[in-house]
């Protein structure tokens, strides 16, 4: 199941979190944020235990949002090691947001 995470859990759910994170930053009023969401249950779903999967209201959650400079959305961050390691901007595929985490994965050598 996909997690929420707000600017109070950032840190602990995200940047400390052993497992590499796919956060994705959006909105309830917005459509291709809701477009979104089933590409990113199925992924959370296929790669269980491997990627964690979670959103971000940014209109609840203004320090994240200002702290990674995020002005459109949706927009997908993929964290591992604490770090974050690529962004995405706008309705993605799951084709082609898979060849990127998994890509982005391998070049970071991050364990899948």
């Amino acid at each position: 199941m996909i997690g929420t995470v707000t600017d109070a859990s950032f840190e602990p759910d995200v940047v400390a979190s052993s497992t590499p994170v796919l956060v994705e930053l959006g909105a309830s009023w917005c459509p291709p944020c809701r477009a979104m969401a089933p590409v990113l249950t199925e992924i959370e779903r296929e790669r269980e235990g491997r990627l964690r999967v979670v959103t971000v209201d940014t209109d609840a959650n203004p320090k994240i949002v200002e702290r990674f400079g995020v002005m459109s959305v949706p927009t997908l961050l993929l964290f591992a090691g604490g770090e974050q390691l690529h962004r995405v901007v706008g309705y993605t595929a799951k084709p082609k947001l898979l060849r990127i985490v998994d890509e982005t994965l391998a070049e970071h050598a991050v364990a899948r």
